[in-house]
């Protein structure tokens, strides 16, 4: 089992930054891939992006050159860098691992809000 929490969320003005974190505890040694999916208001949730377990990142379109994933392996957490935030980018950030074998964990979730 993995359990997933994370923090960082909150208000912040358009053009702002913002950075998540997403701390995991527990086996994590078959974790394959993290990444990070936001669901807005009355939207569908969404993927964000991607880091695997050797550091390839990927993105989704909405936010390519405005956000950043990376990791810190020591202390099991992935961080998700947000500048130029829009007001679109508001919505509940999750941040999702996912093993080899396909078992996936869920955070929580945190609230960012962009204002204008």
């Amino acid at each position: 089992q993995v359990q997933l929490v994370e923090s960082g969320g909150g208000l912040v003005q358009a053009g702002g930054s913002l950075r998540l974190s997403c701390k995991a505890s527990g086996n994590i040694f078959n974790i394959n891939t993290m990444g990070w999916y936001r669901q807005g208001p009355g939207k569908q949730r969404q993927w964000v992006g991607t880091i695997s377990r050797t550091g390839v990142t990927n993105y989704a379109d909405s936010v390519k050159g405005r956000f950043t994933i990376s990791r810190d392996n020591r202390e099991n957490t992935v961080y998700l860098q947000m500048s130029t935030l829009k007001v679109e980018d508001t919505a509940v950030y999750y941040c999702r691992w996912i093993e080899r074998a396909g078992t996936d964990y869920w955070g929580q979730g945190t609230q960012v809000t962009v204002s204008s």
